[in-house]
Parts: C-alpha cells; structure tokens; sequence
C-alpha cells in the first residue's frame, strides 16, 4: 500500500451518514477561540458534492436575516464534530445553484416521502 494511500486512509472519517443533494444536513463544527474551543451548529440544504475520498467536501446553503450563506464544509475535516441528517429532499439535479436566485417558500426543496414497509 501507497504511504500516501494509508494515510489518507487513517485520516477518513467512519461516521459521516449516507445523505445526497437536496438533504438537510446540520453539521456541528469545533471552533477555537483564544484558548477555549467550542462547537458552534450550522444547519443548511446541501446544494453540491465535490471531490473524492479525502477530499470530499459538501456546500451547505441556507438564508439567514434575509442574507444567503453559503458554507464549504470538508467530510473529513477534524475540526467537523459530528454530522446530521435533518431532512431528506427530492430534487432531480446534481448541482443545486439556482436556489442562489429564488427568495423566499419558492427556494425551498420537497421532502422526500419515506416508504413503509
């Protein structure tokens, strides 16, 4: 095996859930300030998924005082302290940036129907 390979491998994170586009994910992220660190929450539909393996990062977005952030967030960050799924949406698109240019109920994504069994 590729040193490179093994630590990458040592370095990826087990627990990230199965989530897609158009989820709603809340990811809590450590924060260090002075010398104090805490975990600060952000919560945002997931509008794209780039790279691969280590490399993973997913852009949340969500709409805050009227103001739109946007946050790039990597998978396997040691600063991510834990991810969840809120919600799971039905879109039907990879990338999810026209959501830039919509305001208001019409920027939303529809929940995705669970199946029972």
């Amino acid at each position: 095996m590729n040193k490179i390979q093994k630590i990458h491998r040592e370095n990826m994170k087990t627990d990230v859930p199965d989530f897609n586009i158009g989820d709603t994910l809340q990811v809590d992220v450590r924060i260090v300030e002075g010398g104090k660190e805490r975990i600060q929450a952000f919560t945002g539909t997931v509008i794209a998924r780039n790279g691969q393996g280590i490399a993973q990062s997913v852009t949340l977005r969500r709409v805050s005082y009227g103001q739109g952030l946007e946050r790039v967030i990597p998978l396997h960050s040691p600063r991510i302290a834990s991810f969840t799924v809120v919600r799971h949406g039905s879109v039907r698109r990879a990338k999810l940036y026209y959501l830039r240019d919509l305001v208001g109920k019409s920027a939303r994504v529809k929940e995705q129907h669970q199946q029972q069994d």
